[in-house]
């Protein structure tokens, strides 16, 4: 388990047992880490805003306050992205850590297959820099319908308009545009299409494996960067 999850799992321990304190033993035990990184997770929560707090005492331990966290709520995973695309937005103003707060404060607040969707999806938008100011192109069955398979029309650059049937794998947003990542069984490869060419999106019934990006060896001039729910 990454820094990040823990932090999430930690929060939702507290959570969950809270008004009753958890010990930096048993916190640590739970998670299979040292106390002291117990410890350092704890005041990582409680400079990021998290109504953390320590009971003294033989009986104390670490508690949350439950008044002011929030219950699970049914953020979708798309959702989760979206906020954190435009969190990216933010970089340079007084209001990104406050944003980056809140952010963490609602994943610890939603479902765990919720969060872990988020982090997938979040994984299959690569960026190069900033957040292209363009328009994130919506496909038919969701923002990124991976594991779908859609038939489209494409404008190639010398004008001709083909139909492709393509799995839709992800983003990449690269020289102020966002470019579509996606299984092109016409060439039996991985290609980009560039969104503004698409023409015509009509789903099919079919359903597939999901492919990670790793598998498919994307291959693209520019240093890539995924984006991260923090």
């Amino acid at each position: 388990m990454n820094r990040t999850d823990r932090l999430y799992a930690l929060v939702e321990e507290l959570r969950a047992v809270a008004p009753r304190p958890r010990s930096a033993r048993w916190l640590a035990g739970r998670f299979e880490v040292s106390v002291r990184t117990v410890e350092r997770d704890i005041a990582a929560l409680q400079q990021s805003g998290t109504p953390v707090y320590a009971e003294p005492g033989r009986t104390g331990g670490y508690c949350l306050d439950r008044a002011h966290t929030l219950p699970p709520v049914n953020l979708t995973p798309e959702e989760a992205v979206a906020m954190a695309l435009a969190l990216r937005s933010m970089a340079g103003t007084p209001f990104r850590q406050p944003a980056a707060s809140a952010l963490r404060k609602l994943l610890a607040a939603m479902r765990p297959e919720d969060v872990a969707g988020a982090r997938d999806l979040a994984g299959r938008i690569q960026l190069t820099g900033d957040t292209p100011a363009s328009e994130l192109p919506r496909l038919a069955g969701g923002a990124l319908p991976v594991g779908c398979v859609l038939r489209i029309g494409y404008v190639d650059r010398l004008g001709a308009v083909t139909s492709r049937d393509i799995e839709p794998l992800g983003y990449v947003g690269a020289r102020g545009r966002w470019y579509l990542i996606a299984w092109c069984r016409l060439r039996d490869a991985v290609r980009v299409f560039r969104p503004d060419r698409i023409v015509t999106v009509t789903p099919t019934r079919e359903t597939v494996r999901p492919r990670a990006l790793a598998e498919v060896g994307l291959d693209i001039p520019h240093r890539l960067r995924p984006l991260t729910l923090s």
